[in-house]
């Protein structure tokens, strides 16, 4: 579906849900190819550093994915994709690149790894799941893309959770305009041409629940509002990292020790020295009443951290002040004051049941597991519904709560039964 957006030139926007942004502009692309009479372009380049769905949108577009590796400081590694755009150069169809990308740093060579993508005949689809970090201080297509993915959830206001709501417009240049998205009832300026890949979404302007929600965000901003929360949201991101970083190591930092909006701690030391794991670390949060962050993505291992623009300076420090605690009941199964197999963190969370229960065999105390820190107060305490449970068992012995056939039998059916 499509319409023209004049004043973020020089893209042109097809409207899409979320799940099936990256599939449009891909599709677009290899029409785009396929026109030219270059069918045979199918390999698409994808960073480590991208976006989870990438190499499944690639995949779904018929295109075969090769990974790009990354540098120290979590960059692109030139030298690598340069071998590989050599090895591939006469079928290469794309490269999708998450910027900043998903380790939290803004690659550096943006406007190199486009041109060379270009010089070599293929399209770039830029990722647009971190434009937090790039409203009103960028525009993706300034840096060369031909295809960008504009979030709405985290961006633009939509909630980020949960697997959804999803809606995602994306940007494409005039070049790809002819070859996005149709619609067989509405009749759109670009929509319906021969061309066109055909029909991606049944509502050919995207959710008219959600947009409007997003719209009215913008609006409410204004133009500096939203460079504003951009701004914050990099701030804030930096600011936790700063906080943690002498009590966990943080990967990727860029080449003057800065993130983006994101960063990631490194918690896979600690499985050696004291048998505790990111899930540890995430279950044992709750405790301190916060759900935990992305955990073992994009690293397995790791925690990655998002604040955004949504958080005060309070609540972040709550946060940090809570992973910093987590840090120290680390220390203390490591130095052996605490038990490496009976402890907060391998028994964490701790609901209100195992709390009030009549036993208690643990070798720490009560209070300690359900309040360890001051700010974490009975009057406000978030009670985790449930204890630890087994999360790999779970996933590996599936169970089916679906009632039985006879529940959906029509009382037309029971009566006829019975006479």
């Amino acid at each position: 579906s499509l319409t023209v957006i004049s004043h973020i030139s020089p893209f042109v926007l097809s409207f899409p849900i979320g799940a099936q942004g990256e599939y449009a502009g891909l599709a677009a692309i290899k029409a785009y190819l396929n026109s030219k009479g270059e069918a045979h372009r199918t390999v698409c380049l994808i960073p480590k550093s991208a976006h989870g769905t990438n190499p499944a949108s690639a995949q779904m577009a018929g295109m075969k994915v090769q990974v790009v590796e990354v540098d120290k400081d979590g960059n692109i590694d030139m030298a690598n994709l340069k071998a590989l755009v050599d090895k591939h150069k006469t079928n290469l169809a794309a490269m999708m690149i998450t910027y900043p990308s998903t380790f939290g740093v803004f690659e550096e060579s943006i406007d190199d790894v486009c041109n060379l993508i270009h010089q070599n005949g293929g399209q770039v689809y830029l990722d647009g799941a971190n434009m937090n970090a790039q409203v009103g201080l960028c525009r993706p297509g300034d840096y060369g893309s031909d295809v960008s993915h504009l979030n709405l959830h985290k961006t633009f206001c939509i909630p980020h959770g949960g697997g959804g709501p999803g809606m995602g417009p994306i940007g494409v240049k005039e070049h790809l305009a002819p070859f996005l998205p149709s619609h067989p009832v509405v009749l759109m300026s670009a929509g319906n041409m021969s061309s066109s890949l055909g029909t991606i979404s049944a509502a050919p302007w995207g959710s008219s629940a959600i947009l409007p929600i997003s719209w009215a965000y913008i609006k409410m901003m204004g133009a500096k509002g939203l460079v504003h929360a951009t701004e914050v949201a990099i701030l804030n991101a930096n600011y936790m990292a700063k906080r943690l970083e002498s009590h966990y190591k943080i990967l990727f930092k860029g080449r003057k020790g800065f993130c983006a909006h994101e960063f990631i701690l490194d918690v896979r030391p600690f499985k050696k020295s004291a048998n505790i794991e990111a899930v540890d670390v995430a279950k044992r949060l709750q405790d301190y009443g916060f759900h935990a962050p992305t955990m073992s993505w994009p690293v397995a291992g790791t925690l990655m951290i998002e604040p955004t623009e949504s958080e005060d300076k309070a609540e972040m420090d709550r946060f940090c002040d809570s992973l910093m605690g987590i840090r120290q009941e680390i220390a203390d199964i490591e130095e052996g004051r605490m038990d490496a197999r009976i402890n907060p963190l391998k028994m964490a969370p701790h609901s209100l049941a195992s709390i009030t229960s009549s036993t208690w065999d643990r070798p720490y105390s009560r209070e300690y597991a359900a309040f360890p820190l001051p700010f974490v107060r009975p009057e406000t305490k978030f009670w985790p519904s449930i204890s630890r449970i087994d999360d790999i068992y779970g996933d590996q012995h599936l169970v089916c709560t679906c009632p039985p056939m006879d529940v959906y039998e029509s009382p037309y059916e029971e009566k006829r039964a019975s006479s």
